[in-house]
């Protein structure tokens, strides 16, 4: 393989690697969303408590993400993901023959822990692209990743009908091992761009945190963002269970396979860079976000209306996913997988917040809550936009510090 100042050249075989690779591992996160329903059935407890499962499991993600992903720039990447890979493993299984309802709630944490690759993967393909590409590749890194979430709520659903939830998970360890030969096959290994301690690392992290305009305005657009997405998806079986669907885990899991119109579509925003700002699209994208709520609503009882929603709140949020990525990518600074790692904690902890209203929401108002909760984190993801979204440039002297943190 090529390479340029010691780092392997992007590829086309790798960078599809990266893309086919992230849509396997973080479906893990979402596996479990269709199959609430059975799941609640077989330990006969509530709706709102087997709701729990979903939020641990991007609670962990966000742990994952805030401890493990850092690590990509301290450890050589390619070891870090293998080692990762069997905890991701072991995880699966354990939730495949959980017994007790607190062996759903370890097992799910900690499949969301250590389901972190695909965020090891995207700053990767962001810091071996050249820039005229940078967009273009993310996009694509993201195109796998978010088809991931999305078909393995139409996978796991269609699992679940025919062969019970447990199969579902025993199924994806074994996707998991392929994963492993895959990346010790064929992932070149990439020299680490940060020689300091592990206290030092977690002291960048949050200096980026805390000093990047551009990068606080982008995560909070994300999280609420994906709050709203969230909101809707974690409710949906609840919603379609009852009059006048009376669907099952396939059917409302095919709803993730409708939403993947929208995130392929969003693969190709980058190809816009050239002809609108970053600004305008992200405007653009929270503009479709907000417009999928009136379907969600007032199309609650058709499948139409929901096909529609479903299909735009997608398209909205995953354009915007990936032009935020672009725009905070862009600061001047090796430390690609810490400023993922702001970014990502905070889109999760975003998930985490809609998910956790939107089943409080479900239980005390019904869809109308659910509906409310979503529009709610849209608007706000809007008025950031607006507000902050065009803030200035950090000042000379915060960039060479942090500059200095990033080496260290």
């Amino acid at each position: 393989m090529q390479t340029i100042d010691a780092k392997p050249l992007l590829n086309t075989t790798i960078l599809w690697l990266m893309t086919i690779l992230s849509g396997l591992v973080v479906a893990n996160n979402y596996y479990n969303q269709p199959l609430l329903g059975l799941i609640a059935a077989e330990f006969q407890v509530s709706e709102g408590t087997v709701s729990k499962i979903s939020v641990l499991t991007q609670l962990g993600y966000a742990c994952g993400l805030l401890f493990i992903v850092p690590l990509g720039d301290k450890m050589l990447r390619k070891r870090l993901i293998l080692t990762d890979l069997i905890f991701v493993v072991a995880a699966l299984l354990v939730m495949a023959f959980a017994k007790t309802l607190w062996m759903l709630y370890v097992a799910s944490f900690f499949i969301g822990v250590t389901s972190v690759i695909p965020q090891i993967f995207v700053p990767m393909a962001a810091e071996l692209s050249s820039p005229e590409k940078k967009s273009g590749n993310i996009g694509l890194v993201m195109s796998g990743l978010l088809m991931g979430i999305l078909l393995s709520r139409f996978f796991s659903g269609i699992v679940g009908d025919y062969f019970g939830w447990r199969a579902m998970f025993e199924i994806a360890a074994g996707m998991m091992v392929i994963t492993w030969l895959l990346v010790y096959r064929f992932l070149p290994e990439l020299r680490p761009n940060f020689q300091g301690s592990y206290g030092a690392l977690m002291q960048s992290v949050w200096h980026f945190a805390k000093t990047e305009r551009k990068l606080q305005v982008a995560a909070f657009r994300g999280a609420m963002g994906f709050g709203a997405m969230s909101a809707v998806f974690t409710t949906l079986v609840f919603h379609m269970e009852g009059a006048p669907f009376y669907a099952g885990a396939s059917v409302v899991g095919s709803f993730g396979l409708i939403g993947a119109v929208g995130a392929l579509a969003a693969a190709f925003v980058g190809r816009f860079n050239q002809r609108f700002s970053v600004y305008q699209l992200i405007y653009f994208s929270i503009l479709i976000l907000l417009s999928s709520w009136v379907f969600i609503y007032f199309g609650q009882h058709s499948y139409i209306g929901l096909i529609i929603g479903i299909i735009l709140i997608d398209l909205g949020l995953q354009s915007s996913h990936i032009m935020n990525q672009t725009d905070y990518f862009s600061i001047p600074t090796q430390a690609t997988s810490r400023l993922n790692t702001v970014y990502m904690v905070c889109y999760f902890i975003g998930g985490s917040l809609g998910t956790y209203l939107a089943a409080m929401a479900w239980q005390h108002m019904g869809w109308a809550g659910v509906c409310l909760v979503g529009t709610s984190f849209s608007i706000l993801a809007f008025l950031a936009h607006l507000f902050f979204g065009k803030g200035r440039q950090k000042p000379a002297e915060n960039q060479l510090a942090a500059d200095s943190l990033s080496k260290r």
